[in-house]
């Protein structure tokens, strides 16, 4: 089970880190990403844009995942989001950011932001979703066997 639709094996990930400048909003950074990721499904789907999510830093850290300090809190909650998209091929991904109707909308979302933009490209190496609930128990079943 994947847990992207239709990503191949060689696909690749792109990651862009967005902290906005002071003065900017979550809203307004949900208006300027839903523009550009519009234009991206539009005129993308067909030459290698397979899906992407958005997220926003909610302020928590998990000390149970982190053995770095004991933070309580994120610096910057509200202000720090990831732009994540699935791409068949890196050729694609650079292809389709020398739209003419793309760069207008990617220059927007530039301007807001106080680390300018570095896109970080990834090899996928695992995806999955959760089992069902009747999975987890053989599967929970099978380890109490094996060991």
């Amino acid at each position: 089970m994947s847990l992207i639709n239709n990503f191949p094996h060689d696909g690749i990930v792109t990651v862009n880190r967005v902290i906005m400048k002071d003065g900017y909003t979550t809203d307004d950074l949900q208006m300027r990403v839903a523009e550009m990721c519009e234009n991206v499904k539009t005129y993308h789907s067909e030459t290698g844009f397979i899906g992407g999510m958005v997220v926003l830093n909610s302020g928590q850290i998990s000390n149970e995942g982190s053995n770095v300090g004991k933070a309580l809190d994120s610096d910057l909650k509200g202000r720090e989001a990831l732009i994540i998209t699935f791409w068949k091929s890196y050729e694609d991904h650079e292809e389709s950011h020398k739209s003419e109707t793309f760069q207008p909308l990617f220059q927007k979302v530039i301007d807001i932001c106080e680390n300018g933009n570095e896109e970080i490209v990834y090899e996928m190496l695992w995806s999955g979703g959760a089992y069902t609930p009747e999975m987890a128990k053989k599967a929970q079943a099978a380890k109490l066997q094996n060991n």
